[in-house]
């Protein structure tokens, strides 16, 4: 194995994909002092465009531009938002995950200028998200209040919710915490009430499953943990086949004792029906129990209720 030189590191060009791939180059440096970063920045298709995600190709609007420069040689490594790439086909030919790096924090926040928790927004309060997740359960939890649409990077809805565009917002904690804005958040939500969406809070770094180097140099910044729980996730997502507005949210969970647990769950786009499954891995594989808890959606109607919603 020889170490590389020089790797060049390919991310979105949103201030938080930046602060995520910031992480990777300091790992990377403190892991191998002698190797020397450039990032390669590009802008996406889901960057771009502000409107429905069904239409320009859904999650995969996001990855498709940081793909092509991985495959064209432009780029050595991408640093990818797991939630971000699509699990319901494989990978682009050619590339594989070389590391999941340890797990941020996988809930949900508010953000409301008056200090508001969800309880006690008024009926009518306008909640910003664009997240068909976040509109179902919110819809169950509190029908009283109105999701407005709207996409754009964290600091961009920030910006929107200052002008008044909403009067409150539901961002990632981990997205908040990358950008250093930790300070708007007014309440954490209980995965309970607000149940994350796949991959959530994961970071992927990818390869081209040749560059035997460059998958050397990055594997030992994997999570042990990470890797089951992504593995879980994302193998329940793929038996599932949902569709970007298909309202899915899961998460597993790596025991101390060695033991994966997953808890899924799949909705209607009002929040009306919701079905459930948990399950605990026990002997089984992260794969397996991705396969299990999605089967056990399926006996409980999902594709149909997957199939049901335009996309």
């Amino acid at each position: 194995m020889s170490t590389p030189e020089l790797i060049r590191i390919v991310s979105r060009d949103s201030p938080m994909a930046l602060a995520q791939v910031e992480r990777v180059r300091a790992e990377l440096t403190a892991l191998h002092p002698g190797i020397v970063t450039e990032v390669v920045p590009v802008k996406t298709t889901g960057d771009k465009w502000m409107g429905d995600l069904s239409l320009v190709e859904g999650k995969g609007a996001f990855t498709k531009e940081v793909d092509a420069a991985l495959l064209a040689g432009e780029a050595d490594l991408a640093v990818h938002c797991v939630k971000d790439v699509p699990a319901d086909r494989p990978l682009p030919a050619g590339t594989v995950f070389a590391a999941f790096l340890k797990r941020d924090d996988i809930r949900d926040a508010l953000v409301h200028p008056g200090g508001h928790t969800l309880d006690e927004l008024p009926a009518g309060t306008r909640v910003g998200t664009s997240s068909v997740r976040r509109v179902a359960q919110l819809a169950a939890s509190h029908p009283q209040l109105i999701c407005v649409p709207m996409r754009g990077n964290a600091n961009r809805r920030l910006e929107k919710l200052a002008a008044g565009e909403a009067d409150a917002l539901l961002l990632a904690v981990a997205g908040l915490e990358r950008i250093e804005r930790p300070d708007v958040i007014t309440e954490i939500l209980p995965v309970d009430l607000m149940c994350p969406p796949i991959g959530a809070g994961i970071l992927a770094l990818q390869c081209r499953e040749d560059d035997t180097d460059t998958i050397d140099a990055v594997s030992a910044l994997g999570d042990r943990d990470t890797y089951k729980e992504a593995s879980a996730e994302r193998m329940f997502l793929h038996v599932l086949q949902g569709h970007c507005n298909s309202p899915i949210a899961g998460f597993a969970h790596a025991e101390r004792s060695g033991g994966l647990s997953l808890r899924a769950r799949v909705f209607t786009p009002d929040g009306k029906t919701v079905l459930n499954a948990h399950e605990w891995a026990g002997p089984l594989d992260p794969e397996t129990l991705g396969t299990s808890v999605a089967v056990a959606l399926l006996r409980q109607g999902a594709r149909e209720l997957i199939d049901s919603i335009a996309h």
